[in-house]
């Protein structure tokens, strides 16, 4: 049986992974709308969806933000109630330089499709973490 304390713990646990696949969840609908309109850009869309595009980035990057501020809330509470947290630094790190320098729109293409893995990935590695918290 588990007492209150730690009841609490994993609830509130519970709460920040929900929040972190959230925003992950948020940046990936971004990535893909960015994705969308990326694809018009190249097949000649012109500087609407250009700018619409990135425009969906920048939302896309303020979502990965808030998702780094919330795994790292999630690390810390994990902490809390003893289980070890999922290592997903990878796709922090990646997020760190992801949306720098784009030179080309098949470059762009080609990152967003590859934010698109990471962050689904990244989103895995949470659920999976939060079906191990026991249910209180």
């Amino acid at each position: 049986m588990m007492n209150e304390t730690m009841a609490r713990e994993v609830r509130e646990a519970r709460a920040a992974g929900i929040r972190a696949l959230n925003s992950l969840r948020k940046a990936q609908d971004y990535l893909n709308s960015a994705r969308g309109w990326g694809i018009l850009d190249m097949l000649g869309g012109g500087m609407i969806s250009s700018l619409i595009k990135h425009s969906k980035l920048s939302d896309a990057q303020r979502c990965i933000d808030q998702a780094q501020y919330d795994l790292d809330a999630f690390r810390r509470e994990l902490a809390d109630v003893n289980l070890p947290y999922a290592e997903i630094d990878g796709f922090l790190t990646f997020a760190d330089f992801f949306f720098d320098g784009f030179l080309a729109d098949l470059m762009v293409q080609s990152r967003i499709n590859d934010a698109r893995e990471k962050l689904e990935d990244a989103c895995q590695q949470v659920e999976d973490v939060l079906r191990q918290l026991p249910k209180v």
